[in-house]
């Protein structure tokens, strides 16, 4: 863990797409500490003195005897994303696919030693080459991330899922040329909705309430909104409407059942104000190195555990709905007695002029030009907002 905190500090936080003769050097060096204790091995390395050997078939000999073994960092520790299809396809169904000849360890990222801040980088250099990647977060680094899953562009799942499909080239493309990250799947965690404690029956009463947020972007829409923005982690959350910090909550419909919100607050929104969308996503010189038939069943596997992510998502969304309401469907969670508040037509209209005269003016401004474009030329016309540089 040393290296990666090392070579996190050599990077910085900010972006950067040089490669100068001093950013070659470091990325040799942190590729050189990837082999020896996070990269790809192999099990002819275990039982041998000697320098490990390249990775699938080279120049000079056959690839290694033994099976191949890889390091990945999943997602968020806890949540069912890693819990039941993360961590099995990493243990288990990876070992099968392959046949015997790849194994993974999987770490989940927030337990990994490495700070969100750093990932991105790290993957870029190749000193994590497996890893998953919050684009929220990475969105500090690189803005245009961020536009396939702004607030309020996606109330519901079937939007999700179509604007998602069409910024999804962007989001290739702006890993691939500007981190050397190859994306072989997009996830995404079940939506992110409004809990409060007092009574509310569209988003236009919420003016002058305290809420926690988790984004920069969702604090845009809470202030906008008449609000007040207050930042808290997750895990303070229920302690922070306790004491009065708060009034309402913005977190994960199931999530937020599972650490007690339903104790806390008495009625919760449908609609669906972010969801949280990562990308698993491999260092493109590591995925070279692996032999092509590997690749394609790579490919194919983590494509169906991508779907399956997908599906339990909107599943899950609905259960937390269902949970904290105490319905009978309540399968997942701890039933609960709130009230769910319907989407309105005055809600619908106010989230596209959110969406329109807020949340893309913004993010385009911290964004630049650059990402005018990429709205426009994926988003825009679907969505019948465009965006101005």
């Amino acid at each position: 863990m040393q290296f990666r905190r090392l070579a996190a500090s050599l990077l910085g936080t900010g972006p950067s797409r040089s490669r100068g003769p001093g950013r070659a050097a470091l990325l040799a060096a942190c590729i050189g500490l990837m082999l020896a204790g996070c990269g790809l091995t192999s099990d002819a390395r275990a039982q041998s003195s000697r320098p490990p050997a390249p990775i699938g078939p080279t120049p000079s000999g056959p690839a290694p005897s033994g099976p191949i073994r890889i390091k990945v960092i999943g997602g968020l520790a806890g949540v069912s994303q890693y819990l039941r299809y993360e961590a099995p396809f990493w243990q288990q169904r990876l070992s099968q696919i392959t046949q015997g000849r790849m194994t993974a360890e999987i770490e989940p990222s927030d337990r990994s030693g490495i700070r969100p801040a750093e990932m991105l980088h790290l993957m870029r250099l190749g000193v994590v080459p497996f890893g998953t990647l919050l684009l929220a977060t990475a969105a500090a680094d690189e803005p245009e991330l961020a536009g396939g899953d702004l607030p309020t562009l996606n109330p519901d799942m079937q939007r999700l899922r179509e604007n998602t499909r069409a910024y999804r080239p962007r989001i290739l493309r702006t890993l691939a040329d500007n981190y050397d990250i190859e994306v072989l799947a997009i996830y995404t965690y079940p939506a992110q909705v409004l809990f409060c404690t007092r009574p509310f029956a569209s988003l236009s009463d919420l003016d002058g309430r305290r809420i926690r947020t988790s984004s920069v972007g969702q604090a845009d829409v809470i202030t906008a909104l008449g609000a007040i923005s207050v930042v808290t982690p997750f895990n303070e959350t229920v302690s922070a409407m306790r004491n009065g910090q708060a009034e309402c909550a913005i977190t994960g419909s199931l999530s937020g059942n599972t650490i007690g919100l339903p104790d806390v607050t008495s009625y919760v929104h449908r609609m669906a104000i972010t969801w949280g969308l990562s990308v698993f996503g491999v260092h493109r010189p590591s995925w070279n190195a692996l032999p092509a038939d590997l690749r394609q069943i790579l490919r194919q596997g983590i494509s169906e555990l991508e779907s399956e992510i997908w599906a339990a998502a909107e599943r899950e969304t609905e259960e937390g709905l269902a949970c904290n309401a105490g319905q009978p469907s309540c399968r997942g969670g701890r039933p609960g007695r709130m009230q769910i508040v319907p989407v309105s037509e005055e809600d619908e209209h106010r989230r596209r002029l959110l969406l329109r005269d807020v949340v893309l003016p913004n993010w385009i401004e911290r964004c630049g030009p650059a990402c005018a474009d990429a709205w426009n030329e994926s988003l825009g016309a679907s969505v019948g907002i465009p965006a101005r540089p």
